[in-house]
């Protein structure tokens, strides 16, 4: 399976960059390892997250497709889906399989269908659009319930104006 998840991943990687998705940006973190990308997401227009560069590693197992990979922001972030660590919580990256929650439906979660651009696209639609039911960061979750305008958005333009320091470290 190594084999053949090493060749997927190639061919997504040269389709993104012949074919660049608007967004985000992907590459390699190091050139001799396909299993661990490098991403930034460009916070989207008309949201909190608007105008910050938070970059993210993306793992992928090495039987992908069959099993998602795991996404950690390394750029710091305030949002309900994202843990205090930076780990991504949402459902497209979530095992294959019934939640044993109820929470999700097979269909919500990692099919082998998708791409690192549907997991991306998946991504922006998080930031744009959080799930409060769900919180991976249940501080960040109540705040954006009780006072989205208030406190959430200082804590997140905070960490957009740290992101955009930090863009071109």
């Amino acid at each position: 399976m190594t084999e053949q998840s090493s060749l997927l991943l190639r061919k997504q990687l040269a389709e993104l960059n012949k074919n660049p998705v608007e967004g985000f940006s992907a590459g390699l973190v190091d050139d001799d390892d396909i299993y661990q990308w490098e991403v930034v997401i460009i916070g989207p227009q008309d949201t909190l997250f608007e105008g910050g560069f938070f970059k993210a590693i993306l793992t992928f197992p090495h039987d992908y497709p069959l099993r998602p990979p795991k996404m950690k922001f390394i750029t710091e972030i305030w949002h309900p889906n994202v843990a205090k660590n930076g780990d991504v919580c949402i459902s497209i990256l979530h095992e294959p399989g019934e939640d044993k929650y109820g929470y999700e439906k097979p269909e919500e979660r990692w099919l082998p269908v998708h791409t690192v651009e549907t997991i991306m696209i998946s991504v922006i639609s998080m930031l744009a659009d959080p799930n409060g039911d769900s919180p991976a960061n249940v501080d960040a979750a109540k705040e954006w319930r009780e006072d989205p305008r208030g406190i959430f958005k200082k804590k997140v333009a905070r960490c957009v104006r740290r992101s955009q320091e930090m863009a071109f470290d």
